[in-house]
């Protein structure tokens, strides 16, 4: 039920047997990527490839929401939902030791050939409602990036995205962190003209899902509510620009972004997007007003678990 990829176990005792989510042949080529390419000739192969899939699962840029985590060798990290690996070297180099969950297979693997030398890494392959009961509730911290909107697919009660968050914190030490990226439903390109990330279509965030859909993302404050019922009252935002998937600045409360800062607006690589007006000009006045974190594109939200 294990095998080893260089240093890194995968677990296969609660695979299902069949890969349930998947982005199709792409991943073919990202598992070939992750066996024949080292880390310093991912970016080439990016420029190369020029395919939204292979920027999103290979960029080293991904790395930048977690990177600067004060994660000490002295730590246990479980992350959640770990995919193809994007932010999972950052953790490995940091931490004593990392434990992913994933549902995919092939996911998985592609994370395992990409980081085969690491033997702090260890790989469980399936759903995590299987998984959970078997964990520790000893960890340091606990990522769900881009994983959170998903809650709806993993929980089958009426309040599934509280009811997961208490899931996943019971899993903490005391004083350990919970990290969670995910887009702002109401964050300024949506209104600007990009198509809502998970659904493809105009507006509908905005909308606050008309359509029945098994992802669904938040504002602040409705983020904020679902921590308080939770329990988890400690908590800090941060503002990831431009987005979360690809960061390159990641502001907070005490470090916002000044006027002319947030230029980089109109990158859009897995859709195409209309452009309804001048984004930065539209920033600029938000941060002038005191409104941008309301509108930040993306959330890295830190939250302690003090009992």
């Amino acid at each position: 039920m294990q095998e080893y990829v260089g240093k890194v176990c995968v677990d296969y005792t609660w695979y299902p047997g069949e890969d349930l989510y998947s982005d199709g042949e792409i991943e073919d080529r990202l598992l070939e990527i992750a066996e024949n390419c080292r880390e310093d000739e991912l970016n080439a192969v990016i420029a190369k490839e020029k395919d939204w899939a292979v920027l999103y699962h290979m960029s080293q840029i991904r790395e930048n929401i977690i990177d600067w985590l004060p994660v000490q060798k002295t730590d246990t990290v479980l992350e959640i939902g770990a995919g193809c690996g994007a932010v999972t070297g950052a953790l490995a180099r940091k931490a004593g030791s990392v434990t992913c969950v994933d549902l995919s297979k092939k996911r998985s693997l592609v994370n395992a050939n990409r980081h085969r030398e690491y033997d702090n890494l260890k790989i469980l392959v399936g759903n995590f409602q299987d998984i959970e009961r078997n964990l520790p509730r000893e960890y340091d911290y606990i990522t769900l990036i881009g994983v959170f909107e998903y809650a709806r697919g993993y929980i089958g009660t009426e309040a599934p995205y509280t009811e997961f968050l208490r899931q996943v914190a019971s899993h903490l030490k005391p004083g350990g962190k919970l990290v969670i990226a995910i887009e702002n439903r109401l964050g300024l390109k949506y209104w600007a003209g990009c198509r809502e990330d998970h659904t493809g279509n105009y507006f509908e965030g905005l909308e606050n899902y008309p359509n029945p859909v098994g992802v669904r993302t938040f504002a602040k404050p409705e983020l904020e509510k679902m921590f308080q019922e939770t329990g988890l009252g400690r908590y800090q935002f941060y503002y990831p620009y431009p987005d979360y998937k690809l960061p390159l600045v990641i502001y907070s409360d005490d470090y916002l972004p000044g006027k002319g800062e947030l230029n980089m607006n109109i990158w859009n690589f897995d859709r195409e997007r209309m452009v309804l007006f001048d984004e930065e000009k539209v920033f600029d006045s938000l941060i002038e007003s005191g409104l941008f974190p309301l509108y930040s594109n993306s959330y890295l939200v830190l939250l302690e678990r003090d009992r």
